[in-house]
């Protein structure tokens, strides 16, 4: 008795969690709601199984409970419950299978005027890259990786010259427009995920996967990475911006190209130009940001020259000794209030240099 009790209690419980408490979905931002209908469909199916099965476990303990001098018979079933139970179980997984599949292959089905953008995925960051000018992307391949081009565009394809690499990690989208979206991934497995859109995708390396959505509202959505991709996981993040048109056309006018960016690589006309490429190549901004938001690690902004309180009490002034040593052997001496998670990196000594003299330019 006390056993089918429980059974009840959790049966009521559940239900009372499902409808009470604050885990709900968020909000949609786009034209996915039949990700929402399926999603329903499938508590609803489940959650109809998941009370029957237990209720009817607690009327099994009742009603057959252990009684002095009874003795179980032993019995062979029967032949029709048994093409019930088949057909009721046939039927609840196409009613599972089928709305998912409909809204899977109509997920992968862009309409024709949808605008294009592509996703890399890298231990532990996002980049973006657009078609430029001419509405195409160019090809890429792994041999082109380089500190200079994360994408592996492939410098001798014209299509790719004019490619539009986003800085940062925020990518900007128009309202209102179809979107589709090209998903790649530079090292293990990764998974594009943004709430608000209803939407994600397992990106592969060696593959390229895609979907397609229309933002139906403005704002700023977060980007999260939904499969555990290592150590930096939880802090592969960052956003989607949709825009009004104008905003939209600002801030795509603002965007490098890759012949610019090759260009610029090559001549180095800024400070700390390589170091920018190595430390978005090698996925430094999944831990360490440039705009002093907090992250896994400190961040670069006004880091050099100041002075760090370490784990152990002391106080370390930040020069280029201290850099070169906390990117080579980053355990050696660990900044309080961090974990020691950052695994040691195999630069030249030509890169680590590199890397300072990136971090000494932003202030």
């Amino acid at each position: 008795m006390a056993l089918a009790l429980v059974l009840i209690l959790i049966v009521v419980g559940a239900l009372e969690f499902h409808y009470m408490s604050p885990w709900w979905i968020t909000p949609i931002a786009s034209n996915w709601q039949q990700m929402d209908d399926a999603l329903l469909l499938t508590f609803a199916i489940t959650g109809v199984a998941f009370v029957v099965i237990n209720l009817f476990m607690a009327y099994a303990l009742v009603t057959f409970k252990h009684q002095d001098g009874v003795r179980a018979a032993a019995t062979h079933g029967s032949a029709r419950l048994e093409w019930w139970l088949v057909g009721a179980t046939t039927v609840g997984i196409i009613a599972l299978l089928a709305p998912g599949l409909s809204v899977y292959a109509r997920l992968i089905d862009p309409p024709p005027e949808a605008m294009v953008f592509e996703v890399l995925g890298q231990q532990w960051q996002w980049h973006y890259r657009l078609p430029g000018k001419d509405g195409k992307l160019g090809s890429t391949d792994v041999r082109f990786i380089s500190n200079a081009n994360p994408y592996g565009i492939n410098p001798a394809d014209p299509n790719g010259q004019d490619d539009l690499l986003v800085a940062g990690q925020e990518m900007h989208i128009p309202a209102g427009k179809p979107v589709r979206v090209l998903l790649r991934a530079q090292d293990v497995l990764h998974d594009f995920y943004v709430p608000e859109f209803r939407t994600r995708m397992n990106m592969v390396p060696g593959m390229v996967t895609s979907f397609w959505f229309t933002p139906t509202r403005a704002g700023r959505f977060e980007v999260m990475c939904a499969q555990l991709c290592g150590i930096g996981h939880f802090n592969m993040r960052s956003y989607v911006v949709v825009d009004d048109e104008p905003a939209y056309r600002t801030w795509l006018a603002a965007q490098p190209s890759f012949a610019s960016q090759v260009a610029a690589a090559a001549g180095g006309e800024q400070p700390g130009q390589q170091g920018r490429l190595l430390a978005q190549s090698r996925g430094c901004s999944a831990c360490h940001s440039v705009d002093g938001n907090p992250g896994a690690g400190p961040s670069w902004k006004g880091l050099f020259g100041r002075s760090e309180t370490m784990s152990d009490g002391a106080t370390v002034r930040v020069d280029e000794a201290y850099l070169r040593e906390s990117i080579t052997n980053p355990a050696a001496r660990i900044v309080k209030g961090y974990q020691p998670i950052m695994p040691a990196q195999q630069l030249s000594p030509t890169e680590v240099a590199q890397l300072v003299d990136y971090i000494k330019t932003i202030r």
